[in-house]
């Protein structure tokens, strides 16, 4: 087994922001990666909205993060993850190949892919012409007629978003006429707009064209007709699916399978952090994705240092140790922290002090079940003897 103090699974603009930082900060750092380097940002044609890049490709922008993590010294390896146990203070990581990976920081960027209508064309001309993400590229429909396939929140929205640039959106809806699946405010928003016009109980059966998408066959349901429209792009909000299926029950997923992470992309278990698509967010984008990427990374690194310093100063301790849980915050703890230290000092070196800042370090204290402070806690080889919370002015040892 291999081990190292950063594991990174997924190779999108997530994982690659996790592993320039994880990298820089002298942590052994590897990427998995199954596909191309790059994810799903790698198949878009052009980005025009990643800040520093005027215009670019998919995979050039890629392939320059890609490059940035290795000169750092991070390692990418091209192995699909089969299973891995979060269980453990050691993350193992098993893969396709049979090989083993293991590691104390993990962090999870296995990205999400677009639910596809497997129609013909569609996976031939995906990234020319046919685009799951409006934001990435409805700038390059100026005054051309576009088809939405969808009527949830995502298509709705993105097709009053795309009027911004192209001439004509047809939205294609297979419910009967008015009926579309989005929020109200929305629906009455795009029904206004003129430049929109929708296609009811209907759906798309072919996207046509040779090097781009030249028009799309759409199917009456109640009628079984079968209609050729032009259109010169095609996009498509059928829903995306997280790729989380190796951690159900291992990690606190959500009822899509998203990831539950906080604000510091923490997940559910300690030394594991999620970034990327995959993870519970508002906005999918490269630029959100290398964001939650170097959140991590960072993050993941100061788990480390806090884990290494408290297996030296409390659980591998030669004497016992008063655990005292304070805030600067918070006057009470202030005042039963020096009483803490006089009695530690009145002890003549019997016991050491290390204090912990709820504050900053929120995880130790729940790993002692520690809601209120002031609260102190005496431990010996890193077990609980006793717990001194209940009257912290008059303590002595």
């Amino acid at each position: 087994m291999k081990e190292y103090d950063l594991l990174i699974i997924g190779g999108g603009p997530a994982g690659l922001a996790a592993g320039v930082y994880g990298a820089r900060a002298k942590l052994k750092t590897a990427i998995l990666e199954k596909g191309a380097v790059g994810g799903l940002a790698f198949t878009t044609r052009e980005i025009v909205n990643y800040p520093g890049f005027k215009a670019t490709t998919g995979p050039d922008l890629m392939k320059s993060m890609a490059d940035h993590a290795k000169e750092f010294g991070a390692e990418i390896i091209k192995e699909q993850v089969l299973d891995i146990d979060l269980s453990q203070e050691m993350k193992t990581i098993t893969t396709k190949k049979g090989n083993r990976y293991a590691a104390r920081a993990v962090i999870l960027a296995p990205g999400s892919q677009p639910r596809l209508l497997n129609i013909p064309g569609e996976r031939r001309l995906r990234g020319s012409g046919v685009s799951y993400c409006a934001t990435c590229d409805a700038d390059f429909y100026q005054d051309l007629t576009v088809v939405i396939v969808g009527n949830g929140d995502a298509a709705i929205e993105e097709a009053v978003y795309i009027t911004k640039y192209a001439s004509k959106v047809i939205v294609i809806v297979i419910h009967d006429k008015g009926i579309v699946d989005c929020n109200k405010a929305s629906a009455e928003k795009a029904f206004r707009n003129e430049k929109i016009e929708f296609v009811w109980n209907s759906v798309l059966t072919e996207i046509k064209g040779e090097e781009a998408v030249e028009g799309v066959v759409v199917k009456n349901l109640k009628t079984g007709n079968l209609t050729d429209l032009k259109t010169e792009g095609v996009f498509i909000y059928v829903g995306m699916i997280p790729e989380t299926g190796l951690l159900k029950d291992k990690i606190d997923l959500d009822a899509r399978g998203y990831i539950a992470a906080n604000e510091l992309m923490e997940t559910s278990v300690d030394g594991v952090y999620a970034a990327g698509d995959a993870r519970m967010k508002h906005l999918r984008q490269v630029v959100t994705a290398a964001s939650d990427g170097a959140i991590a990374a960072v993050n993941a690194e100061k788990y480390l240092l806090e884990e290494d310093d408290f297996k030296d100063n409390v659980q591998n301790a030669k004497k016992p140790v008063v655990l005292a849980f304070w805030s600067p915050m918070d006057e009470n703890s202030i005042g039963a922290l020096a009483n803490l230290e006089q009695a530690v000092a009145e002890s003549k070196n019997k016991v050491s002090l290390v204090k912990v800042d709820i504050s900053r370090k929120k995880r130790i204290a729940q790993r002692y079940s520690v809601t209120n402070i002031p609260a102190a806690l005496l431990l010996e080889n890193g077990t609980v003897i006793r717990d001194l919370s209940e009257d912290l002015s008059v303590v002595a040892f």
